[in-house]
């Protein structure tokens, strides 16, 4: 059996960086928390749940508990929040993604000069709700499918400002993108997809489209990893979304001779390579 790795499975620059700050916070003994999960990989939030890291979800949820450092998720938070925590007397380590930080300043840039905002991404990701913190929220749309770019209406004829959720599948923004140019609006688009995402999905594409079967590795709930699988199942129909490799059928791909692997960008690379291995040792 031929077994291809992606050479862009696992973490990407912004997740290693939010990770990294995280375990090296753990040496200062001290009460550290995370501002939601610090990425969305179950296997990663566990390790250091067991290393003492505690999970907030709103701030209210630090009420009565012992000072310490809040590190912002590398998602990012909604606007006014790290405030509101310095001010029950915590520390904040911001962790946010650069990648995501940079649409925060473009959003609030262009929403000040009376632009109508449109984000091109999923509505309840936490990176989305951060981004539209930043803009007058009478005018801002998030915008997902083909449906919703459809029915998009800019109000009062303002010029329209279109950014995207860094992790969003490329094909499919330029997709959206055409059908509100096609409105014949005044617009800006600003294409702010980070290039790791953008290569990790051609990647991963060009493997489905030579494989007999494809595993996509990555946390239920990452959404650059659920891109990377709807690219892969376009391609290949035998594809396998998974979290570890104990959630690996090898039943389902025993009987091919060409098997892809690629992982999201939360993906830490020991799991990648258990499973690599895992794969070449049982087929």
């Amino acid at each position: 059996m031929n077994v291809i790795l992606a050479k862009s499975a696992g973490f990407c620059f912004g997740v290693k960086r939010a990770v990294d700050t995280v375990y090296e916070r753990i040496l200062e003994k001290e009460p550290l928390y995370t501002f939601g999960p610090i990425i969305h990989n179950e296997e990663v939030v566990r390790d250091l749940e067991e290393k003492g890291v505690v999970v907030v979800n709103d701030v209210d949820e630090l009420a009565g508990k012992p000072q310490g450092t809040v590190i912002i998720r590398a998602h990012g938070v909604e606007r006014g929040v790290c405030e509101k925590i310095q001010t029950l007397g915590f520390s904040i380590v911001d962790a946010t993604c650069p990648f995501v930080l940079k649409i925060h300043r473009l959003v609030e840039r262009y929403s000040g000069e009376d632009c109508h905002i449109v984000i091109v991404g999923n509505a309840s990701h936490p990176e989305v709700k951060g981004i539209k913190s930043w803009s007058n929220a009478e005018d801002t749309r998030v915008i997902g499918t083909r449906e919703e770019a459809e029915k998009y209406d800019a109000s009062h004829g303002k010029k329209v400002c279109i950014v995207s959720q860094t992790t969003f599948n490329y094909n499919k923004f330029q997709e959206l993108v055409e059908i509100i140019k096609e409105k014949g609006y005044d617009i800006i688009v600003l294409n702010t997809i980070c290039n790791a995402t953008e290569e990790r999905q051609t990647e991963a594409r060009a493997i489905a489209e030579q494989v007999d079967a494809m595993i996509v590795i990555g946390g239920r709930n990452s959404s650059n990893t659920q891109k990377l699988f709807e690219i892969c199942k376009n391609e290949c129909k035998n594809t396998y979304y998974i979290q570890t490799v104990k959630d690996l059928d090898l039943a389902e791909v025993r009987s091919v001779d060409n098997v892809g692997i690629t992982a999201g960008a939360s993906t830490p690379n020991n799991i990648i390579e258990e499973v690599q291995k895992n794969v070449r040792n049982e087929l």
